[in-house]
């Protein structure tokens, strides 16, 4: 990949943070908890999946690595619910 596929991917990965940013400082946390929450994770996985993929070179490696690295993101993520819904 070349600079300009960097470069795009950082001006993406840049304009969704803006938008987190946006949407955490407009006060639609404060009124629409649940709409301000799904937005932010929403922009956040495909944050991660760009970043994955591009910077972290995943997109041209075999399937079988994009697997093993999917498979410990899922792994990481139960055990963060779990210990979130632990202290609930």
């Amino acid at each position: 990949m070349n600079w300009k596929g960097y470069t795009v991917i950082y001006v993406v990965l840049f304009a969704f943070a803006t938008a987190q940013a946006v949407v955490e400082f407009a006060g639609l946390v404060e009124s629409a908890y649940w709409l301000a929450f799904g937005v932010i994770m929403v922009l956040s996985v495909v944050k991660a999946v760009g970043v994955a993929a591009y910077y972290q070179h995943l997109r041209w490696e075999p399937r079988s690595v994009t697997y093993l690295v999917l498979g410990g993101t899922v792994a990481a993520m139960a055990l963060t619910f779990a210990a979130a819904y632990s202290i609930l």
